[in-house]
């Protein structure tokens, strides 16, 4: 019995010999991986941020940053590329699939990245800040370009080069905190340059090619990168990869952070509460009007808006409401003056996916406008028809008088019992009409057999 139990220890200890190596060589580790597909925006934003916190608390070798865009929000951007310098966790930049690119926004984000690389048939470039937002350009326009200011430069330009030379200041920022190659950084910023995946290999600008995740974690295997100050060496090689999926709101949040989806909303959130209004008791128009309304002004919030446009926007909703009740013409052609013109000044700055389209905006502001005149007619040609209901209903209406004395009495109506007076000497048996009625009291007359009930 005892050579049995010392024969079972041994086992154990002999057991626990072999697994301890493993286990400190990192098994029970995982890679996580995350995928940003289309324009950087505020959903793109929360996504990472939700991973990376993910990766975090699971104590992830590394996050698997996998990047196919075209760019878009520079505050978007900035955000991104704090959470990564910030993070705990080494992320690996992963520009795929074959056929994917990290353009404009997705460039610097690729370079913020501890460990960059791209799937063969990819490409990165085409950095140059985007043009401000505002109102589009007037013809004869681009000759304004030709005028200088004070230092010599285009006065159309001055703006535009504080941004390129703020952006290029980043670019190489990261260039210099990652060991990458920051001259080719400024030349994507100032010249628009791109390169394919081979080209940015041999440019310095990345750390490697990978065909698959797989050879991504083989190839990123004993390199040392800088986590938040400190030197660590990655152990990825034969890591589990787990691919962490958007959540419903940061989905919803991607389709309602585009302006167009946001003015939309906002429209039909307008138009729901003006219909539970003018038809009270109808709820869902409300319901549905108040939802669309807040989730519409949630998103442009996320959004960099320039409020005059949106005060514009809304001031044009109201001038068109105005229009449809008391049409006037020029409510309703100053109200779609001011919607476009807000629209056009919405955004401060426009970036790829975060643009208004004028094919939205467009048929829009002339739905509205039509929904407009539609109301308009209806409620113009509403008071033109004779009465139905009140007190001009009443008037000429012959009565039949129940009971008289001195100058007031009873009279039926319409199937009713009525106060009723006098102005005039009238007794029980005359043919009496209504002239007027007052606090629920009828003003009658004898009436005359040649009117035919007609009002004198």
């Amino acid at each position: 019995m005892t050579f049995a139990r010392v024969a079972l220890l041994a086992a154990a200890l002999m057991a626990a010999a072999v697994v301890s190596p493993f286990s400190s060589d990192g098994t029970g580790k995982v890679a996580l991986s995350v995928a940003i597909d289309g324009a950087i925006g505020p959903a793109s934003t929360r996504q990472l941020e939700e991973a990376l916190d993910t990766a975090a608390k699971r104590n992830a070798a590394v996050l698997i940053l996998q990047l196919d865009t075209p760019g878009g929000l520079v505050t978007s951007m900035r955000e991104m590329i704090a959470d990564i310098l910030a993070s705990p966790v080494p992320v690996i930049g992963y520009v795929a699939p074959a056929g994917g690119h990290a353009a404009s926004a997705g460039t610097y984000i690729l370079y913020a990245t501890h460990v960059a690389a791209m799937a063969p048939g990819t490409n990165l470039g085409a950095a140059t800040p985007v043009e401000m937002g505002g109102l589009p350009s007037l013809p004869g326009g681009e000759k304004d370009k030709d005028q200088k200011d004070a230092t010599g430069r285009a006065a159309g330009d001055a703006m535009m080069a504080k941004v390129t030379n703020d952006a290029v200041a980043l670019i190489r920022s990261l260039a210099e905190l990652r060991g990458r190659n920051g001259d080719w950084g400024e030349k994507a910023v100032r010249e628009a340059a791109s390169l394919s995946a081979n080209a940015a290999l041999q440019e310095h600008v990345i750390d490697f090619v990978a065909r698959d995740t797989t050879e991504l974690l083989q190839l990123a295997e004993g390199r040392t990168v800088d986590v938040a100050g400190q030197k660590k060496v990655l152990a990825t090689k034969g890591l589990p990869v787990e691919t962490l999926e958007p959540g419903w709101f940061i989905r919803l949040l991607s389709v309602i952070t585009d302006p167009n989806t946001a003015v939309i909303l906002m429209l039909v959130g307008v138009y729901g509460i003006i219909f539970e209004f003018t038809s009270p008791g109808a709820v869902a128009p409300g319901v549905i009007g108040a939802i669309c309304l807040l989730l519409g002004l949630y998103a442009l919030n996320l959004l960099p808006i320039n409020y005059a446009g949106l005060a514009l926007m809304l001031l044009g909703i109201a001038f068109l409401v105005i229009e449809a009740f008391n049409p006037t013409v020029v409510l309703g052609l100053g109200g779609v003056a001011a919607f476009l013109l807000g629209a056009a000044m919405l955004l401060k700055v426009e970036g790829p996916g975060f643009a208004m389209s004028w094919a939205v905006i467009g048929p829009a502001a002339a739905l509205t406008l039509g929904l407009a005149l539609l109301t308009g007619t209806y409620v113009w040609a509403a008071r033109k028809n004779p009465p139905r209901v009140g007190g001009e209903v009443m008037r000429g209406l012959p009565v039949k008088m129940l009971d008289w004395q001195g100058g007031e009495g009873h009279v039926l109506a319409q199937g009713e019992r009525w106060r009723a007076r006098a102005d005039e000497p009238v007794a029980p048996g005359d043919s009496v009409e209504v002239t007027d009625v007052s606090d629920l009291v009828l003003t009658v007359r004898r009436r005359d057999g040649n009117n035919n009930g007609a009002i004198r």
